[in-house]
């Protein structure tokens, strides 16, 4: 149920980054759900594959090399996505990385974790 909450979560803040960034393209709510599943499914599969070989990185840099393999993701989206989602350059998925990352993180202890 949460991997779903956080599929439609992530499809709102496409909508909503897409609004507010002119180099970020989506073409309806269908496409950022279609879109948030696909980062999904490379979360599960890519990721780990991406953060093994970039360990040492990673660890030189405390952890925040992890939000560059984030903006890579969403680079993959944008290209399994075709069209209907687009972002201009890597500068732009830094930034969105970013700020998932930050929306995600007060999303799950503001609404997810005091529900338990």
């Amino acid at each position: 149920m949460r991997w779903l909450i956080g599929i439609v979560i992530n499809g709102i803040l496409f909508i909503a980054l897409a609004g507010y960034f002119e180099g970020f393209y989506v073409s309806g709510f269908g496409a950022a759900l279609a879109a948030s599943l696909v980062l999904s499914i490379l979360n599960i599969l890519v990721r780990p594959i991406l953060i093994l070989f970039t360990l040492p990185i990673t660890i030189l840099t405390l952890g925040l090399f992890l939000l560059v393999i984030n903006a890579l993701t969403l680079l993959m989206t944008d290209a399994l996505m075709g069209s209907s989602f687009e972002i201009d350059g890597f500068g732009l998925a830094f930034l969105t990385a970013i700020i998932m990352s930050i929306v995600n993180i007060i999303i799950q202890k503001a609404v997810i974790e005091p529900r338990k």
